[in-house]
């Protein structure tokens, strides 16, 4: 097969209620937005985009080539909307293929199991009068296929990343629920916080917020130490793009930086979980984490920020010990002269015990679980 030049069309799926976020990201690595809507961005760039956007973008899923989009009610015009879409363009002959994921929304087909194997039908059916076989081997790379149904448009794309790419490689030391790192650094990147300033969060777990907020500060692609599935793809990407998006990556990282970046938790366990994973994320020297209760949080300094994910009743034995935490994370607050405050919870009395509404309030969907991000804001440090 030869390599296709041109433009191709990217979705890259995110949390609901952080595409704004999202689109900045990919404004910024230089491509053109084509649309946005709920829970993803499209855009289009040539084939090193696959590579670019998989190392360098923070708060995406997963990268997705999109191959095209057709309305279908009936299961006749799924298959022959899949069979006309160019499947030889993607797939060479020795191709694993396969419908990894299927989801609708507001459409009358919505049995996953049927549309995946409708459309793996009409892929085989395709493939078999282009490639004039009678059936195929798939012992070549693979090239899983993620489709989604809205409102009876179907739109299908190729999976270029593979594993999510939340799974950075620094988190193998976890601790019970913990935040996911594209949203952690989509949170972060929601506040106005930046490498200057001071960042502590109490809740720390496995070192989420921290590790996320020292990638960012020091420029570290979060991408750079993983592969991904369309690394084998050398008819669409030729190798060079992969090294030369690496390379980029290598020479962005600021080397030299200091920050003030802290991580409590009172669980001896979750302390140890994130100093390991800080050392795998190669930013233990930029991160200190530290044994500590909730009530001992302080700062010598100000106009500093907490950014965490509290616990919020639903993994504690207790719902009945939120008040009181609650309370206590605002007393915390208090004692801290100047400083802002963002949390993230699922628990809908916050603010009440807290005892101060917040300037800013967003809603957020972590998987199914609505939560709240809480936006106190603490004065600008003067200029100096």
């Amino acid at each position: 097969m030869e390599i296709i030049v041109g433009k191709y069309e990217f979705i890259a799926p995110c949390h609901f209620g952080l595409e704004a976020v999202l689109k900045k990201e990919i404004i910024r690595l230089g491509y053109e937005i084509v649309k946005v809507e709920d829970g993803k961005v499209t855009f289009t760039g040539d084939s090193d985009a696959i590579c670019r956007a998989n190392i360098f973008l923070r708060t995406t899923e997963r990268i997705l080539l999109k191959i095209g989009s057709f309305k279908a009610t009936t299961f006749d015009e799924l298959f022959e909307g899949t069979k006309a879409l160019p499947w030889e363009n993607y797939i060479p002959e020795n191709g694993k293929f396969w419908v990894t994921k299927a989801t609708s929304i507001k459409s009358k087909l919505f049995s996953p199991s049927d549309i995946q194997s409708i459309m793996k039908k009409a892929m085989v059916d395709r493939l078999k009068s282009k490639y004039n076989v009678s059936w195929f081997q798939e012992d070549g790379a693979s090239y899983p296929v993620r489709v989604t149904i809205m409102k009876d448009e179907v739109v299908v794309g190729l999976d270029t990343s593979g594993e999510s790419l939340h799974k950075r490689g620094y988190r193998l030391a976890t601790v019970k629920a913990p935040i996911t790192e594209t949203l952690a650094a989509a949170l972060i990147m929601l506040t106005p916080w930046n490498k200057e300033r001071i960042l502590l969060d109490p809740f720390c777990g496995s070192g989420t917020f921290p590790i996320e907020a020292a990638m960012i500060g020091a420029n570290i692609a979060p991408g750079m130490n993983r592969s991904f599935i369309s690394e084998e793809w050398t008819h669409i990407i030729p190798k060079k793009e992969w090294y030369d998006a690496i390379d980029e990556a290598e020479d962005m990282i600021i080397r030299d930086i200091e920050m003030d970046i802290q991580g409590y938790d009172i669980s001896e366990n979750a302390i140890k979980a994130a100093m390991e994973n800080a050392r795998n994320a190669e930013v233990d020297h930029l991160v200190h984490f530290q044994r500590r209760p909730l009530n001992q949080t302080s700062h010598r300094k100000k106009y500093g920020f907490i950014i965490t994910n509290p616990p919020y009743g639903r993994r504690l034995d207790e719902p009945d010990e939120m008040p009181s935490l609650y309370k206590e994370i605002g007393n915390v607050y208090r004692s801290l002269d100047s400083w802002s405050m963002y949390l993230i919870t699922a628990y809908e009395q916050a603010e009440k015990y807290i005892g101060r509404k917040a300037d800013k309030n967003r809603k957020i969907y972590n998987g199914m679980m609505k939560t709240y991000f809480y936006q106190y804001m603490g004065p600008k440090p003067p200029r100096r």
